[in-house]
């Protein structure tokens, strides 16, 4: 399916953003709001009113976004248990790092699993934070078990993005600060999927604003898609995609109700149309990773596609509607971002 409408869409049953969490932020040292690149030049081509970039390439000095969900459920647990000496994550990279950072500037260990899988370039990025990596033999779902097993032990924490409750949760409310950030009003917003954290984050926003949202997934882990069209959380095959942030299998059960209630539509796109979109990205000045680049092959498939039709029409997109796309990350791989840009196949 490459398009869904989410007909039981209902904005009012999504709880609120999280005024604490961007709080919190706002008084780390480094703060400041990401960029908010405006594509003029892409508006006029889809004939939209604007189109902007929100771009997550340096978030409190690393590259992806995931640093806001790690750094205040850390201090929600640190607060709850202040015993805890270590947190252990199951990650594709990007999260895993931001554990990894945040730990280190508590002065906590930390214990990260990744999939087989994952690139030897995120592995070394979390290992940099001074994290000890596992490689598990198998699935990112695999690695979730792992790290819940962990977790379990005494003085040990898992710090998850997936679940329920607990720190999947807080990291959920930890992202209400990027989109806090937007201050310019938006009618529709596109933002990538994988577990789903970030787009019930999105979706919260979107309540409170009257934005409305659309999750992007790849067509070969579209569970968001899966779990809406079936009225319930469900999992996919996950044979493998280049947008290894969003190789995912099942959504969130912590994410699942502000998803179900207030994403109003999903557009699953192939790993060639999200290099694609890498590459105008890096023509315009922005290096953008395959996640990150995704909304914007959503836009596009979006604005023409006719198996997009129903979604577009849903949303009202035309000439007076103001599009945000949700840029989570900058190249996290980087061999596998310049093989991209370079017009090579990235692996």
């Amino acid at each position: 399916m490459r398009a869904l409408v989410n007909r039981a869409v209902a904005p009012a049953a999504v709880p609120a953003p999280s005024d604490e969490a961007t709080a919190f932020h706002a008084a780390l040292p480094g703060y400041r709001p990401t960029f908010l690149h405006d594509l003029a030049a892409l508006a006029r081509e889809l004939g939209l009113r604007a189109v902007a970039v929100k771009d997550e390439s340096d978030r409190l000095g690393l590259p992806a976004f995931k640093v806001l969900g790690a750094s205040w459920a850390v201090e929600c647990a640190l607060r709850d248990e202040p015993g805890v000496h270590t947190l252990v994550a199951a990650s594709a990279g990007n999260h895993g790092r931001a554990v990894a950072h945040v730990a280190a500037l508590r002065g906590l260990r930390c214990r990260v699993y990744l999939p087989a899988r994952s690139a030897p370039a995120r592995r070394e990025a979390i290992a940099g934070e001074g994290a000890e990596v596992v490689v598990v033999e198998g699935t990112y779902e695999e690695a979730v078990a792992r790290a819940a097993a962990d977790g379990a032990r005494d003085g040990v924490m898992e710090l998850a993005d997936v679940g329920e409750g607990g720190a999947a949760s807080r990291v959920i409310d930890g992202y209400a600060t990027l989109f806090a950030e937007i201050a310019d009003p938006f009618d529709v917003v596109l933002v990538p999927v994988g577990v789903g954290s970030l787009a019930a984050a999105a979706a919260r926003f979107g309540a409170a604003t009257g934005t409305q949202v659309i999750g992007v997934e790849p067509a070969t882990a579209a569970c968001l898609t899966a779990s809406l069209a079936a009225g319930a959380p469900t999992a996919v095959p996950t044979p493998g995609t280049a947008m290894a942030g969003l190789d995912c299998a099942r959504v969130s059960a912590a994410a699942w109700p502000s998803l179900r209630d207030g994403i109003h539509g999903t557009l699953a796109i192939a790993d060639a149309e999200a290099h694609a979109a890498m590459r105008e990205l890096a023509a315009g000045g922005l290096a953008i990773g395959d996640c990150g680049a995704a909304p914007l092959a959503a836009l596009r498939a979006l604005a023409s596609d006719p198996e997009c039709a129903a979604l577009r029409d849903a949303v009202g997109l035309g000439a007076a509607t103001r599009v945000v796309l949700v840029a989570t990350e900058g190249p996290t791989d980087p061999a596998a971002y310049r093989s991209v840009v370079s017009n090579s196949i990235a692996r």
